[in-house]
């Protein structure tokens, strides 16, 4: 053997191992981008079915009696809920409930891409009576926060009025940039709208959730239902997710295969632990009442 044939030998040698080395580094990096997809479309199903749990338990407890005429039920599970004499407050109170659903429906139906695809006229006017009817509901639940005795403290009331001004925030940008035609970021920006409208479902199961793990009520007085850790998820409602989604968002664009994986199994986790809020809330917060 020459050593001309001994250096073309070493070089398709070299040559196979680094084909070998791209062929496996770009199998992990499609693993690890279908991982991330099925983490997201695992937190959306458990999502989807917690908050159609809280819709049909929205609409059997204060739809039903609101067509019997059993007002005074509201306050089963509310404090103020029915005040007599109060038309403008319990008005706000009727339609903050019916909009609540609404959003819940239309939220859900809005990050179905086969809707968008198939069905843009809808997905558009979905869009739009989406949008009003959050903002509409961040202000009666502004009102009745503030002009009505909710329960909770200060902390917890500032936590909701920020909320409510992170809806009007968000439902602009998403607004601005739909009619801009720039998709990509009106995605972003309505995925942003969705969690933050949705802050107060995940207070409940949050809360749930704490109380499984602490085998009990931890950190706050359920009498009063004030204490320091009520005011964290005051705010923690609305941040905690937005978080999640910023790093989502992050290792879907620019992350490699190991930051992928790593997003992908923390978003496991997190949906996990949702999931258990959401069946401790169903069984104790929301199917006595259906």
């Amino acid at each position: 053997m020459t050593f001309g044939s001994t250096t073309q030998a070493g070089l398709a040698q070299q040559q196979h191992g680094a084909t070998t080395t791209s062929a496996r580094r770009r199998s992990l990096q499609d693993f690890a981008g279908t991982a991330l997809k099925a983490a997201a479309a695992f937190w959306l199903a458990v999502t989807a079915i917690g908050q159609l749990i809280f819709v049909v338990y929205i609409v059997a407890l204060y739809g039903r009696s609101t067509v019997q005429g059993n007002f005074a039920a509201w306050n089963k599970v509310m404090p103020h809920g029915y005040v007599p004499g109060d038309s403008i407050g319990n008005a706000a109170l009727a339609g903050h409930m019916l909009l609540a659903a609404i959003i819940m429906l239309g939220g859900l139906l809005q990050l179905v891409p086969q809707l968008r695809t198939r069905a843009p006229a809808f997905h558009r006017w979905n869009g739009r009576v989406y949008l009003l009817s959050a903002v509409a509901a961040s202000l009666t639940g502004l009102y009745m926060v503030w002009f009505r005795g909710a329960a909770g403290d200060l902390m917890q009331h500032l936590g909701i009025s920020f909320n409510a001004l992170l809806v009007v925030v968000c439902g602009a940008m998403a607004l601005r940039h739909a009619l801009a035609r720039k998709f990509a970021l009106h995605r972003r920006w309505a995925l942003r709208l969705f969690l933050v409208v949705s802050g107060v479902w995940f207070f409940r199961v949050g809360l749930m959730f704490w109380i499984v793990v602490n085998g009990g009520p931890a950190g706050f007085d359920p009498e009063t239902f004030r204490g320091p850790f009520l005011s964290f998820l005051s705010f923690a409602q609305t941040l905690l997710p937005l978080a999640v989604l910023e790093l989502y968002l992050r290792a879907q664009d620019r992350a490699g295969a190991g930051g992928k994986i790593a997003m992908a199994a923390g978003l496991l986790a997190l949906t996990l632990a949702m999931g258990v809020g959401i069946g401790v809330a169903t069984m104790g917060l929301w199917l006595p009442h259906i």
